[in-house]
């Protein structure tokens, strides 16, 4: 069976990175379109001028750090490596076709998983004195 070949609102991957950020702005949720709209700040400008600059030098295997998590994934990074700081450490995050209209820190998660230890003798100072059977 074929594998399905990925869109967006009806529009390829190859057509969303030709549209104009306008354009791609109105296919997004409210959220990301309100963000786009009302401007990049001066970080996620700095981080598209480093995307570009990457994608011309032809360097998207060395990943691109950034603190920016709340930057919109737009259809030119599609294929680039990110090094996305999570408050403690860069994960690297690759961008799918799917992560299109997310935000970069969905992908790297701030919280871990909670693992106890084993309950029982040494687990806790009140355990030394549980009786043995």
């Amino acid at each position: 069976m074929p594998k399905k070949k990925f869109t967006f609102r009806g529009y390829s991957i190859e057509e969303l990175q030709k549209l104009p950020l306008d354009d791609f702005a109105k296919l997004l949720p409210a959220r990301q379109r309100r963000s786009l709209t009302r401007g990049l700040t001066p970080r996620e400008k700095k981080l598209i001028e480093r995307i570009r600059k990457a994608r011309d030098a032809g360097k998207t295997e060395t990943p691109i750090r950034t603190h920016c998590r709340e930057m919109v994934i737009l259809p030119e990074m599609v294929g680039i490596k990110f090094a996305v700081h999570n408050g403690k450490e860069f994960i690297i995050v690759e961008v799918k076709p799917e992560m299109v209209c997310h935000h970069l820190g969905e992908f790297s998660h701030t919280r871990k998983k909670v693992t106890h230890g084993m309950p029982g003798i040494g687990a806790t100072r009140s355990s030394l004195y549980v009786p043995l059977k």
